[in-house]
């Protein structure tokens, strides 16, 4: 009986530490501005200077654009914007996939008078989004960027094992709601766990960790990956409207591997995943008749953490000579 007491005397602390802290973070001034899109308002971050403008749309879960804006906006002006639900962004009322994150990415451009041209860089299912956008106002987008990109013909037709490891990630962030909300994911934050599942996590200064981990540490955001990756068939299918963008200059980025072995990775079908991996690769480089690829060839798909500097290559590739002087 007294272990039992014990047991739930802890989760009272840890929900209560989770509250005071979440209170304690929103009273903190916000970074960049928020700006209401529709009853609801979405985060942004404005560096550097120039034209064109970067714009980066983040992986599903990840706010992970944070760990490299310095050195982009070194490079051009660069636009870092949370989607709806993630980091200081409120959670939107629409469903979360690919053309209802286009039409909310274009509201905060065109609220925040951020003007085009815009290089847009898109990071897994950021990509799936910045492709479309590219579709829906070409006029606008002079270059795009790819990072281990999806395609829909590969997503729309994986097999019963890859099918299987999607819904254990969807279950794992159904799960990860109730963790956050009683606090264990903050105190999983707190202790390191992060940098120990992702060493080079430790390569970026702790204030930037901590602004990405922040938003970790809100269910909302584990709501939001649910969401996401339940919607992730209607967004395939809301991409097959984009399978030709023409002579848009197109730089993809392509991981050595899906997941780096390890022994996290030990039961998952790399050989799978990596093959579905490529069949979206040699898709991808057909959208467009002005394709480069660039391979990251220590990295696996969290490209921006184990191989950043092939990012900032394949920004290099598309901006105008002018900005490498």
């Amino acid at each position: 009986m007294s272990f039992v007491l014990v047991r739930w005397l802890v989760l009272l602390g840890l929900t209560l530490y989770q509250a005071i802290a979440c209170w304690q973070e929103d009273r903190q001034p916000v970074p960049g501005q928020k700006i209401d899109v529709g009853g609801y308002s979405l985060h942004y971050v404005v560096a550097g200077s120039g034209s064109p403008t970067l714009v980066l749309d983040h992986s599903l879960g990840g706010i992970e654009g944070y760990f490299l804006i310095e050195q982009l906006a070194k490079r051009s002006r660069v636009v870092i914007y949370d989607r709806a639900g993630y980091g200081w962004s409120d959670r939107s009322p629409r469903p979360r996939t690919s053309q209802h994150i286009v039409d909310e990415l274009e509201a905060l451009l065109v609220a925040a008078k951020i003007e085009p041209p815009y290089i847009l860089l898109g990071d897994s299912f950021g990509s799936y989004n910045t492709r479309l956008y590219a579709h829906c106002y070409p006029h606008k987008v002079v270059g795009l960027i790819l990072v281990d990109g999806l395609h829909e013909t590969g997503m729309l037709k994986m097999s019963v094992v890859l099918r299987s490891l999607q819904l254990f990630f969807a279950s794992g962030f159904v799960m990860s709601v109730l963790g956050a909300l009683l606090g264990i994911i903050r105190l999983l934050q707190k202790i390191g766990m992060f940098e120990v599942l992702k060493p080079g996590l430790r390569q970026f200064s702790h204030r930037t960790r901590r602004a990405v981990k922040r938003s970790f540490s809100r269910p909302k955001h584990w709501i939001t990956m649910a969401q996401e990756i339940s919607g992730l068939d209607k967004s395939g299918r809301q991409m097959q409207q984009a399978d030709n963008l023409g002579n848009l200059p197109i730089v993809t980025v392509k991981a050595k591997s899906f997941f780096l072995p390890s022994f996290f990775t030990l039961l998952m079908p790399l050989k799978a995943a990596n093959r579905l991996r490529d069949r979206m690769h040699d898709e991808l480089a057909k959208l467009s008749t002005h394709h480069t690829q660039i391979k990251a060839d220590q990295s696996g798909h969290f490209v921006w953490i184990d191989q950043p500097e092939m990012i900032v290559r394949a920004v290099q590739e598309l901006l105008p000579r002018e900005h490498d002087s």
